[in-house]
């Protein structure tokens, strides 16, 4: 069942196993309000399991970068961005990646890592550095990336 994530009124449905809800959450609503703010899309998840959008970024990181994500993995979404698919995995740990792909040859294609306030850095990440990022919604956001090589 989607669910539209209020950005005004966090909220941590779905996401109550972590340990860190509250932070998760905040990081959850943080994208829903930039894409409101950049695209002017409702953000909406749904539970992760079992979903073509998880395969995908399970995939692209495995093919990729050999990273397998040892956190279960709690909701996806896939924002409707015009000749892009951009795909968002948040997990139980508080970890959220994003694989932006445009569609278009030559088109942007990366995955991004954005780590909770008050996670560690996850043992399969320990190789990317992170810059720091402030949100008022989500605390302090450490974020990294890599460029994506192949098609997908």
């Amino acid at each position: 069942m989607p669910r539209v994530v209020d950005f005004v009124n966090v909220t941590t449905a779905g996401l109550e196993s972590s340990p860190i809800p509250d932070a998760l959450a905040g990081l959850r609503a943080n994208e829903a309000r930039y894409m409101h703010n950049k695209y002017d899309i409702t953000f909406t998840t749904e539970p992760a399991e079992g979903t073509e959008t998880l395969a995908w970024v399970t995939k692209i990181l495995a093919d990729e970068r050999g990273i397998v994500i040892d956190s279960p993995a709690l909701e996806v979404a896939e924002p409707p961005v015009p000749d892009t698919r951009w795909a968002y995995v948040f997990y139980e740990s508080g970890l959220s990646i994003n694989v932006l792909y445009e569609l278009a040859d030559g088109g942007k294609r990366a995955v991004g890592f954005k780590l909770s306030d008050g996670m560690d850095v996850p043992d399969e990440l320990g190789s990317f550095k992170f810059a720091r990022q402030k949100s008022k919604l989500a605390g302090t956001i450490r974020g990294s990336y890599f460029v994506i090589k192949g098609e997908y």
